[in-house]
């Protein structure tokens, strides 16, 4: 992971239950075949300040191990259709790294504590045609828990749920129309097999009950 790296995630959410099946992808324009899913076995920490500043400016900043993009990352604020992420290689520890810290400046320079501890075992599918991979499929079966409470550490709220997310990739359509009508097709595939939209926007917001 090159230190600093920046993406704008596009992605939508939508709730499903335990055993709802998975997708079937016909009928999607310019997707002509679907990856085997990875399994990947992901943890991450998420930190904010006393009184929720990141919460409140709509930033989200964690340290997660697994997957590709193990590390840590800064979700920045809604602009549009997505979300500005930054990302920089994993440390040693759940101590916050200057390079994260001197970012995160912009909206706190106040301590950050512990907020919530959220566990994610993923299943990943690519949906790719002619040009590369359009978008990204995960099936999410999480356990989060609520760290916000020190006094309830020996039984913290804990809170499962199963989700799945497509995130635009880099073959994907370009225009707002474009990606407007895949988004609609997906919608209508994921619905099929019996998805709803998601009642949160955020794992995050939903491990702490919002």
């Amino acid at each position: 992971m090159t230190e600093g790296a920046r993406t704008v995630e596009v992605e939508r959410k939508y709730d499903v239950d335990a055993g709802t099946p998975l997708p079937a992808w016909t009928g999607i324009a310019r997707v002509d075949a679907v990856s085997p899913g990875e399994l990947r076995e992901l943890d991450a920490r998420y930190f904010d300040t006393e009184d929720a500043v990141l919460a409140r400016a709509g930033v989200a900043v964690r340290r997660r191990t697994g997957g590709p993009d193990a590390g840590w990352h800064i979700k920045g604020p809604r602009e549009g259709d997505g979300r500005l992420e930054i990302a920089w290689p994993l440390s040693d520890d759940d101590t916050i790294p200057d390079a994260v810290a001197d970012t995160l400046a912009r909206w706190t320079t106040a301590p950050l504590t512990p907020l919530a501890r959220i566990e994610n075992s993923r299943t990943a599918y690519l949906l790719t045609g002619p040009e590369g991979v359009i978008a990204e499929f995960v099936d999410d079966r999480v356990r989060a828990t609520d760290l916000r409470q020190p006094d309830l550490a020996d039984n913290p709220v804990q809170r499962e749920w199963r989700e799945w997310e497509v995130e635009l990739g880099p073959a994907a359509p370009a225009d707002d129309a474009g990606r407007d009508a895949f988004f609609a097709a997906v919608e209508a595939v994921v619905f099929a097999a019996g998805a709803r939209a998601a009642a949160s926007d955020s794992k995050l917001a939903r491990a702490l009950g919002h």
